[in-house]
């Protein structure tokens, strides 16, 4: 339904189909299920490296291969692609919600593959089949280019960094289920490139001059996201490590110290502000016409106001006074002097 309201006002509006398009197909089913394989396949190449994450419930480290730097279409098929996985994934577990947090077919990490070989490949998949779509179409310009490259920086960095997902809440708290392979296989591949697809249906044709305050728009996010994380994880492996030497911290009860400066000092979730700063970035180049290629941008604004809910909530159990102090010196959550 929202991609066809991407379409020009002057066509008709389409929900289930019209006249001569089937709701399902064959060959739509078989792109989806190759991709799928693909993938799978691309898994156990001998490439890349192999890193242990978070413990199993045998005891032992689960290891994962982080080799997706190295390695469509309708939306029907992929969510029938991805009931079949789930019942493959967990036939004796809850289907919708998920039970089973670290499910394996083989070598292969059932959640670890569907986050990162079917997302966010599946989106650059996207992005790249609207681009070809707008040269052959000869309907390409600069605000679709914007999009189309900003977003696949941003996949780019992902899957460079593809070790940073085995740390995220997402991964490590949450059992895998319908619902979130439902999620990878349709809500990031279609949802999450709605912008370049509106960009395709309606053209919107805009100023070299009025880019270059986007672009950097997205690259303070990008900066924000990207230096905030390795400072994060950098002083959670090495405290002590000398390039933190300078920044002041709180010492926990719970044997840890937390940072109260640097990019933490500025808000509490630097990493989620850049994140959001990215995408409102690449979404600004399809005009103020529709808020439809806004809608990922406040989707994964309400997700990650949620998700720094939650770690607060998390971290106030475990710290207690410790945070209650480093949330009376750093007051704002994502955006500083307004949340």
């Amino acid at each position: 339904m929202m991609l066809d309201g991407c379409r020009s006002s002057s066509e008709s509006w389409v929900l289930l189909g019209s006249a001569g398009t089937l709701i399902w197909d064959w060959t739509s089913v078989c792109v989806v299920l190759l991709f799928t394989v693909l993938q799978v396949a691309l898994y156990y190449l001998p490439v890349g490296p192999v890193t242990e994450g978070k413990m199993g419930c045998d005891g032992k480290r689960l290891k994962y291969k982080l080799n997706g730097k190295r390695k469509s279409h309708l939306q029907t098929s992929s969510q029938r692609s991805c009931v079949c996985l789930c019942c493959t994934a967990k036939p004796l577990l809850k289907f919708v919600l998920g039970h089973s947090m670290d499910p394996r077919l083989g070598l292969i990490d059932i959640k670890h593959f569907v986050m990162v070989r079917v997302g966010f490949i599946g989106w650059a998949v996207m992005d790249l089949n609207y681009l070809l779509t707008a040269v052959e179409m000869k309907n390409s310009s600069l605000a679709l280019l914007l999009v189309i490259v900003f977003q696949l920086i941003y996949i780019l960095d992902f899957l460079v960094d593809e070790g940073s997902v085995l740390t995220t809440k997402e991964f490590t708290d949450e059992p895998i289920g319908f619902i979130m392979i439902l999620g990878e296989f349709i809500w990031i591949p279609f949802f999450s490139s709605l912008p370049a697809y509106f960009l395709l249906q309606r053209p919107n044709h805009i100023h070299f001059l009025s880019a270059v305050p986007i672009c950097l728009l997205f690259a303070a996010g990008f900066l924000m996201y990207y230096l905030s994380n390795e400072q994060k994880d950098g002083f959670r492996r090495n405290p002590s490590d000398p390039a933190y030497a300078r920044l002041n911290t709180i010492r926990s009860p719970a044997g840890s110290s937390l940072l109260v400066s640097g990019w933490f000092g500025w808000v509490r979730h630097p990493n989620y502000s850049g994140d959001i700063l990215m995408m409102f970035a690449w979404c600004l180049p399809c005009g103020f016409t529709s808020v439809l290629p806004y809608l990922p941008a406040l989707q994964c604004f309400h997700l990650l106001r949620q998700r720094a809910n939650e770690i607060e909530e998390s971290c106030l159990k475990k710290h207690r006074d410790a945070w209650r102090e480093y949330c009376r010196r750093v007051p704002y959550k994502l955006l500083p002097c307004v949340y």
